[in-house]
């Protein structure tokens, strides 16, 4: 099962991350998306638990907890929503936001914000 882990410090690891969630089972994976141009990690991370009953534990223990000065949101994590996965999106640039038509004409009048 996977759990979201968001608010994170930019300079929690991989490897903390994995000794935290494994007090509460057996951890298969742990991943910290970094941003495209700077390469430093996005503050949310994505932990996947061998079995749904360790990851409720998980995110019953740690939901809250402070880790590097900051508390932690630790949920289940959900599918994107729009569809697709993140390194599929072929839309160029900014796009005013989700689903809004990014900022195009609509109606002769751009949207602001």
């Amino acid at each position: 099962m996977k759990i979201y882990v968001g608010n994170l410090s930019f300079d929690v690891t991989e490897d903390e991350l994995s000794a935290e969630f494994s007090n509460y089972g057996n951890v298969e994976s742990v991943a910290i998306p970094s941003d495209r141009i700077s390469g430093r990690p996005r503050g949310f991370a994505f932990v996947e638990m061998a079995s749904k009953a360790e990851a409720e534990a998980a995110i019953a223990g740690l939901n809250g907890k402070s880790l590097r000065d900051r508390t932690i949101v630790v949920n289940e994590s959900r599918p994107r929503e729009g569809g697709g996965s993140y390194g599929n999106r072929r839309s160029g640039g900014y796009s005013g936001g989700y689903g809004s038509g990014g900022g195009r004409s609509e109606g002769g009048r751009q949207r602001r914000y």
